[in-house]
């Protein structure tokens, strides 16, 4: 097994600041980038809630992140747009979502902030749900209310988990550890060498059929 050089803390800044450039839907120059023992922690001012979401996912992508504290507040540019009207756009996406039935979630919105709940058979249409609000005028945040209702067996939902690690073989399967409940929550345990390692373990999670809620707590190595 190789072991990754430890980066120290100047390092990983340097590198993710450069990630953030290199990311063309942020403006770098509004996020400030803190590391301490490669936790990092993310601030500023951005203009919409993709933006908000690219700055993380670019933070991500860089190995030796192994904890993200995010703290970017998003100033829209859209000041004129009320709840009212980000509610009625929000429902009228939703019933035009093509991969979730027309009556299976409503949103609600508070100041700017869009709330989505309902209920689903898969948790690729709880992300459909989720995303076509996501890029609407006037939203500062959006909160995932939707739940999965379980379609399989704890075993049968375990054992998928464990045999989709061994097939994409994003990591050694033996480092992970999958537990399955009745209602479809799954905890993952274990430690894998990268950020990225661990979110891809995630994403085999939550693609099986039947998951309603992932508690993923794999570590990452800091080395």
């Amino acid at each position: 097994m190789t072991t990754r050089p430890v980066r120290s803390d100047a390092t990983l800044r340097h590198l993710l600041l450069e990630e953030l450039d290199r990311e063309p839907g942020v403006d770098a120059t509004r996020i400030g980038v803190g590391v301490t023992d490669g936790a990092v922690t993310l601030a500023g001012e951005v203009t919409s809630y993709p933006q908000k979401r690219l700055a993380e996912q670019a933070v991500q992508r860089v190995p030796g992140v192994h904890a993200i504290a995010e703290r970017i507040t998003v100033r829209s540019t859209y000041a004129g747009t009320s709840d009212t009207d980000i509610a009625r756009a929000a429902n009228a996406a939703l019933e035009a979502a093509v991969d979730i039935a027309a009556d299976a979630a409503t949103a609600t919105v508070s100041d700017h902030v869009v709330t989505v709940s309902g209920e689903v058979p898969w948790h690729y249409q709880r992300e459909a749900a989720v995303r076509s609000v996501r890029h609407l005028k006037g939203v500062q945040e959006v909160l995932d209310h939707v739940t999965v209702t379980p379609v399989v067996s704890t075993i049968e939902l375990r054992q998928g988990i464990e045999d989709a690690l061994v097939r994409h073989a994003v990591v050694e399967a033996h480092r992970c550890t999958v537990t399955a409940g009745a209602d479809g929550e799954v905890t993952i345990t274990g430690t894998v060498g990268t950020w990225a390692e661990r979110h891809d373990v995630d994403a085999l999670a939550w693609a099986a059929p039947g998951v309603s809620t992932v508690h993923n707590r794999l570590r990452v190595a800091s080395s």
